[in-house]
């Protein structure tokens, strides 16, 4: 068997320089901490160069000259755990969620893919690289001794079939025994029992897997117990186990919690471009794409703005609480798109149109962004077709033509379920697939169509009715349309939606026009509530 392992080093940091890439080559450190005992979490090597130290107050941090200080970000933490899961199964599906800064994949087979475990590796780190973390991966013969090489090793780590002691030996203990934050009574309990441990083996001189390894087992198993056992097998690499598989969800959702209320567009579009560059990437190393946007936004009610009034301060602090009342905390819109697409500006520029549109109307302090995920979307013209305009840019067109005339009058028309004429509503637009003929166009039978073009509003007219037929029109809108009605047909009458204030009544007539210039045919109606005639439509 052969796994492969990876582990982020100073993950919450890492979870911090994700969100904020400008960050990667400064010296970072993580707070964590209810004030006032808020104390370094976590820090990165150049943070430890500058005299940082884990443990440190913020005041002490405060005074090292140059080091970048955050407050510790849980939503962070768990969207780089998400992504580092997507790294893993983009190569295997046979993979471990070991811890949040680890994860274990079985690599088996995978070599007319990917190449050798080396190369294996080393495409596990880049693609790590790539989603925004720095990674260190080892490949090897059992899960344990990958992932100790993966924490004590930088880079990439290859230990051959047989030579796990070997490699591992020059490793301190500390890597046998990682340490646990201390969320419970349990990871507190084990805190202690590693503290204690790593005490009496230092008491002994051991401090290094070889030296560990080297102990006789008789000796180790009277004193340490069966637990000590198990650690000398993983010091010697030779323990055997079978992984825990992970079934996450498929979920990508992306997530930052700022530390200042943002008020403005600008800078709230600066933090959506590198959420969705995020989210891109993790549908790609999947490769997926999406449909559907959702952003969620928790907004700072406090810092609702107040137009400057002329009434006293009491009116004001009245109005003040009144209008956050009416600001709700929360701010939530979907893009539905109308095909699967995967191009970070365009969602980019939808979501500005669309925050445009609608604004938050207070500051914003968390974001989340998630993305449904579906297959790509594969299209195929025939060599008869003409071409259509591309999917990304025409929903990109449509989204600035709705962003001036308003939604409700930019889409698709969709009949209503009704019998009411002309009734029908604007819906999204979604082109489909065309359709390609595979009969040649010679060998197609054109059939004679009649069509019906509506006239919008419909036009007013004066009719002359004799024996209950009309025999004469006039309009005066528009000086052709008027003349004797030489052939006629109905009426067609029809009522509907009488419960309601809209309901309508009328009498339809299909007429023949025949002027100085020209014969037609004309749909024309009488409304039945007040008797005025109207021309519908002309036929083609």
């Amino acid at each position: 068997m052969l796994f492969a392992c990876i582990y982020v080093p100073n993950f919450p940091v890492e979870a911090v320089v994700r969100s904020e890439p400008v960050l990667r080559e400064q010296p970072v450190a993580v707070l964590h901490g209810t004030p006032p005992p808020v104390k370094l979490f976590a820090l990165n090597a150049r943070a430890c160069a500058c005299g940082g130290e884990i443990g440190m107050t913020k005041l002490q941090a405060e005074t090292c000259s140059g080091l970048v200080l955050r407050p510790r970000s849980l939503l962070a933490e768990a969207a780089a755990h998400a992504a580092l899961l997507d790294c893993a199964q983009s190569f295997s599906p046979i993979v471990e969620d070991t811890a949040p800064d680890t994860v274990i994949l079985d690599i088996e087979g995978l070599e007319r893919l990917f190449g050798p475990p080396a190369a294996i590796a080393r495409d596990l780190a880049r693609r790590a690289s790539d989603l925004g973390m720095k990674a260190n991966v080892a490949a090897a013969a059992n899960p344990d001794a990958a992932m100790h090489a993966a924490r004590g090793f930088y880079g990439v780590t290859v230990i051959p079939c047989g030579k796990g002691a070997e490699r591992l030996g020059e490793l301190p203990l500390p890597v046998l025994l990682p340490d646990l934050p201390d969320k419970n009574l349990a990871d507190r309990n084990h805190a202690e029992a590693r503290r204690e441990l790593l005490q009496t083996l230092d008491r002994w001189g051991v401090r290094t897997f070889r030296a560990l390894a080297a102990l006789p087992e008789v000796a180790v198993s009277e004193r340490l117990g069966q637990p000590g056992v198990h650690l000398q097998k993983m010091a010697r690499g030779a323990t055997a186990r079978t992984l825990v598989l992970a079934h996450p969800p498929l979920n990508f959702e992306e997530a930052v919690e700022l530390e200042y209320p943002v008020a403005l567009l600008e800078p709230l579009t600066f933090i959506l471009n590198r959420m969705l560059e995020q989210l891109c990437a993790r549908l790609t190393v999947r490769a997926l794409a999406t449909n559907e946007l959702r952003l969620r936004l928790e907004l700072d009610t406090s810092e609702v703005n107040i137009q400057e009034l002329h009434i006293n301060e009491l009116h004001i602090k009245d109005l003040h609480t009144q209008q956050q009342k009416s600001v709700s905390p929360h701010y939530q819109r979907t893009l539905h798109l109308p095909v699967p697409m995967l191009n970070a500006k365009t969602f980019l520029k939808l979501l500005q149109l669309e925050l445009q549109s609608h604004p938050p109307g207070a500051p914003v302090r968390k974001v989340w962004l998630s993305a449904e995920p579906v297959r790509p979307r594969v299209a195929q013209t025939g060599l008869f077709l003409p071409l259509t305009p591309e999917a990304e840019k025409l929903e990109l067109t449509l989204a600035r033509i709705a962003s001036i005339v308003g939604n409700s009058r930019c889409g698709s028309p969709e009949m209503l379920d009704t019998h009411r004429p002309e009734a029908f509503r604007i819906v999204h637009f979604a082109p489909t697939a065309p359709k390609y003929d595979a009969q040649s166009p010679s060998s197609k039978r054109q059939d004679a169509v009649t069509a019906l073009r509506i006239f919008r509003p419909p036009l007013p007219a004066s009719v002359i009715v004799h024996a209950g037929a009309p025999v004469r029109l006039t309009s005066a809108l528009h000086p052709v349309l008027r003349g004797e009605i030489v052939w006629s047909a109905g009426p067609w009458r029809g009522s509907g939606d009488w419960w309601s204030e809209q309901g309508w009544s009328r009498e339809e007539w299909d007429v023949v026009l025949q002027n100085e210039s020209v014969v037609a045919l004309y749909r024309m109606f009488r409304d039945g509530k007040s008797g005025q005639w109207f021309i519908a439509g002309s036929y083609d």
